[in-house]
């Protein structure tokens, strides 16, 4: 019974700990690639209000970077405290992408600094943007390199098992498995769209407030053109992430699209509620769209739930989650879409109180939507920690503590969120856009 409890509490501290990280993670990839977009903008078209945008968006993901660096450091130590099984066991299979992402970190996190205290000390702007390049690709790289150890959990290689040890191991071969691409690919470019929405949706915000300085309409325009690009791009990599779990992990694909007979020509499920087990309710059956997505063909047969069994079939309510990211998706995509034509047709929808409220709900909505992609990756997985290799259950420690970490990280987690709440109000509220263009034209700039 301790032992389910040290399982269960471990789960749960794991889980507490990414959902927080991962907001601050996503935005922490995201952003400096964003604001290298709006400073270079802004010196291609001689515009100091993208040159602003840049500016103000730094200062606020220093905030985050800060955050982020805690509950960074605080997955590490969870890794070795409450899974002590798995990284005795593979630690040193994939300690290479682990040690790439902390080099990724610093390299970051040194050319920040100087960037973010350089701003006037450059006469030609374009040296002073081009120290913006070795953050924003350290920030995309941090991604990269924790999600291929991710992507090796779900498809493990780059070793043999020999008296219950992993020997012959090969660094490369298991840090570029078959999860890898797409698992990569859907991360970086999820960041990318859910950090340009964060930002829409604020530019948004202060337009409803009041505020019709040209500088929120660029800055929504911008951010929402980004956002269009990189909502279709995840849309098309979650199509090939489709055809691997039809090849590599057809359990997961099954449980998440509540696939539970082997079939040609299977529809996709979307929405509905179980009943009785297996019970479909009120859902949406697209013919044929689940065998192309898993294969690209209408006719193609698809494994079900039937293929495998009951003790490793992942839990079911994945398919809840799979359907919130869908819909954020779909959703956001609409909304870019329609703002960026509507402003191009000089539409007076784009302007609406009603039409902005609807670009602020995005920003939550695809924090919401990361949130749930992440949780279909790890419980999808289940009930390996190391599929086909390591159970979960096994991987845990046996420590009877680990209730108490819980309740301390979840106070940790609470200062954290508000003070960073807090702090970056506080920030902006204190120099607005307004005040800060007005101190420019004073200085001549």
């Amino acid at each position: 019974m301790e032992s389910e409890q040290a399982v269960f509490y471990s789960r749960l501290l794991t889980e507490l700990t990414l959902s927080f990280h991962i907001i601050y993670a996503t935005i922490g990839v995201g952003i400096p690639f964003l604001i290298f977009l709006a400073q270079w903008l802004g010196i291609k078209k001689q515009d100091e209000h993208y040159i602003l945008l840049a500016r103000r968006w730094t200062r606020g993901f220093i905030i985050t970077v800060a955050v982020g660096v805690v509950t960074g450091t605080a997955i590490g130590l969870q890794l070795n405290l409450l899974w002590p099984t798995f990284m005795e066991l593979a630690g040193h299979v994939i300690a290479l992408p682990l040690f790439m992402e902390t080099f990724a970190f610093f390299f970051e996190a040194i050319f920040l600094g100087i960037y973010l205290y350089t701003w006037d000390r450059f006469r030609d702007q374009r040296k002073h943007m081009l120290l913006l390049l070795p953050v924003a690709i350290g920030a995309s790289f941090s991604a990269i390199f924790i999600t291929m150890v991710n992507a090796f959990m779900n498809a493990p290689q780059g070793f043999e098992l020999m008296n219950g040890e992993f020997i012959n191991v090969e660094p490369l071969v298991a840090m570029f498995n078959p999860a890898m691409p797409t698992k990569v690919a859907h991360v970086v470019a999820t960041a990318y769209m859910t950090s340009a929405f964060v930002l829409a949706a604020i530019a948004a915000f202060r337009m409803i407030k009041g505020s019709n300085h040209v500088y929120h309409k660029k800055a929504l325009l911008f951010t929402l053109k980004v956002g269009l690009v990189f909502s279709i791009a995840a849309a098309v990599i979650g199509d090939f992430a489709g055809k691997y779990l039809a090849e590599y992990q057809p359990e997961k694909l099954a449980a998440m699209e509540w696939h539970f007979e082997t079939e040609e020509q299977a529809s996709l499920t979307l929405f509905g509620f179980l009943a009785n087990g297996d019970e479909i309710r009120f859902s949406i059956e697209v013919p044929y769209a689940l065998s192309i997505l898993a294969h690209g063909n209408p006719n193609s047969e698809v494994i079900g739930l039937d293929q495998f069994p009951e003790d490793e079939v992942p839990p079911l309510y994945i398919h809840y989650l799979f359907n919130i990211m869908v819909f954020v998706g779909l959703f956001a995509t609409l909304i870019a879409l329609c703002y960026v034509v509507g402003n191009a047709l000089k539409r007076k929808f784009v302007a609406r109180k009603s039409f902005l409220w609807l670009i602020v709900s995005t920003g939550p909505l695809t924090i919401i939507a990361i949130e749930a992609g992440w949780w279909l990756a790890e419980v999808g997985r289940q009930p390996w920690i190391l599929r086909g290799f390591l159970r979960t259950e096994h991987a845990a420690t046996t420590s009877n503590q680990v209730d108490l970490m819980l309740y301390l990280f979840i106070g940790l987690y609470t200062v954290l969120g508000i003070a960073s709440v807090i702090v970056l109000t506080r920030m902006f509220k204190n120099n607005p856009v307004e005040k800060e263009l007005l101190d420019h034209e004073r200085n001549g700039r």
